[in-house]
């Protein structure tokens, strides 16, 4: 599967760390950076992955910050990514089965290598459940509703 991975400085360790167990799975992974653990705004790097899944270069994304909100909520303001930031195997399958997310956050801060690569296996591994949640999932990608004035 070809997936873009991509981190912030709080997370260039486990992103360092994470790219070669990916790749000898046989994954193509494409790194959107940042490349060293220099300090730079996160919301450049969720935007970046949310263009590669939503425009198909990537089929999934994995976004790494230090608590995984910021950089997810970056890729989800890119129609057509749905980010969900997870922290344990269960949420990120239940974001595949019920959400059909095609990009997981993880918060480097907050979760060591191990579990990061126990949600990521069941990321990957999980499809979407379709049914009751494809009305829902069609919903999250729909412009969203315009605003009352007040």
């Amino acid at each position: 599967m070809r997936l873009a991975i991509a981190s912030d400085h709080a997370a260039f360790a486990l992103k360092s760390a994470l790219m070669p167990w990916l790749q000898a799975q046989g994954h193509e992974v494409d790194d959107l950076g940042t490349h060293g653990p220099d300090s730079v705004d996160y919301p450049d790097f969720g935007h970046a992955l949310g263009m590669a899944v939503a425009s198909g270069a990537a089929a999934r994304g994995i976004a790494l910050c230090g608590s995984g909100i910021g950089i997810s909520i970056a890729a989800n303001r890119i129609a057509g990514c749905r980010c969900a930031r997870v922290d344990d195997p269960l949420s990120a399958a239940l974001a595949r089965q019920h959400n059909d997310a095609n990009a997981i956050a993880l918060g480097a801060r907050l979760i060591g290598e191990e579990m990061a690569r126990a949600c990521i296996t069941a990321f990957l591994n999980t499809d979407f459940e379709g049914g009751r949640h494809s009305a829902r999932v069609a919903k999250l990608d729909a412009q969203p509703p315009k605003r009352e004035e007040a």
